[in-house]
């Protein structure tokens, strides 16, 4: 049987990416910026514009710094990324096919669904944001009781890893996350952990069939 495509929009090095080829996906990934440690079909080139016919599927990762927490603390950040939410969400209703945008807490996602490491038994929370035009579930919110070292910081074992910035302890980081194939320091505290798409891709591929 032929697998049905998606096509990964903002894929950075394929953390979503790598979840939905665990659900049985053909994945195609674009981004603007370089990435040769991209594990599938890549082209670099502006999600605004690449053409998206010959998909069963979409998903994009807009730039996540415009919303992030981080970005209120910088003064100007924000200025610096526009919104892709909106333009993004107009280009994948006029498909009419089914799709997935993902963003971070504060992003102005519509009725989305938030999923958490905790849920699939990593090391990290990371909450993410998820919005689509079908119906999605997310399993149980477990409540936080382990510890959460704070950003840059390395974990110690009773705690879970904030990863972002600057941080020592790679490939710790990477296991907490579920990535292996990722090697520098901004690609892993970009990425979304691959539990969190072959979650979301084995409901999405059922649509898609």
């Amino acid at each position: 049987m032929k697998k049905p495509r998606l096509l990964d929009l903002g894929c950075g090095a394929g953390g979503c990416s790598v979840g939905y080829a665990r659900a049985s996906f053909e994945v195609v990934g674009v981004d603007i910026h370089p990435q040769p440690r991209y594990p599938f079909t890549f082209h670099q080139a502006d999600m605004l514009t690449f053409p998206l016919d010959g998909y069963d599927a979409y998903h994009v990762s807009a730039h996540c710094q415009r919303w992030s927490k981080a970005s209120l603390f910088h003064p100007g950040t924000q200025e610096k990324y526009p919104d892709l939410v909106t333009p993004m969400r107009e280009r994948l209703q006029s498909t009419g096919k089914p799709y997935i945008l993902e963003n971070v807490e504060g992003a102005p996602l519509l009725n989305p669904l938030m999923l958490c490491g905790a849920m699939f038994d990593l090391r990290v929370y990371r909450h993410r944001l998820f919005e689509s035009n079908i119906l999605l579930l997310a399993p149980s919110h477990i409540k936080h009781t382990v510890k959460a070292a704070k950003p840059g910081a390395i974990a110690s074992p009773d705690q879970f890893w904030s990863v972002g910035g600057h941080f020592g302890k790679k490939q710790e980081a990477q296991r907490a996350m579920g990535i292996d194939w990722m090697t520098t320091q901004y690609e892993i505290a970009q990425a979304v952990p691959p539990p969190y798409t072959w979650c979301l891709g084995t409901q999405l591929i059922e649509v898609c069939r």
